[in-house]
C-alpha cells in the first residue's frame, strides 16, 4: 500500500522527489506518514480537504479488501 501512496501523491505535488511515506504497522492497524514539500501541502489536501478525503476513501476500501485499516497522516515539519 505504501508504494501505491507515494504513486498517487508524486503525482500530485509539483516536487516528487521530496516525497517521502512511512508506514507503521501494528496488527490490523497500519498508520501511512505523508511528508511533502511545505508549498505542495496545499495540493495534497485540496479545496477543502476534498483530494486528501478521496485518498482515504481508496485507502479504507484496500483496507476492507485486506482485512485492515489504514490511517493517513499529514505531516508538516
Amino acid at each position: 500500500m505504501k508504494k501505491a501512496l507515494e504513486k498517487i501523491i508524486t503525482s500530485l505535488v509539483g516536487e516528487p522527489d521530496s516525497v517521502d511515506v512511512v508506514e507503521y504497522a501494528d496488527g490490523k492497524n497500519v498508520r501511512l506518514e505523508v511528508r511533502v514539500a511545505e508549498h505542495d501541502m496545499g495540493r495534497v489536501i485540496g479545496r477543502e480537504g476534498r483530494t486528501v478525503k478521496a485518498i482515504r476513501s481508496i485507502l479504507f476500501v484496500a483496507g476492507q479488501k485486506q482485512g485492515k485499516r489504514f490511517h493517513l497522516d499529514l505531516v508538516e515539519d
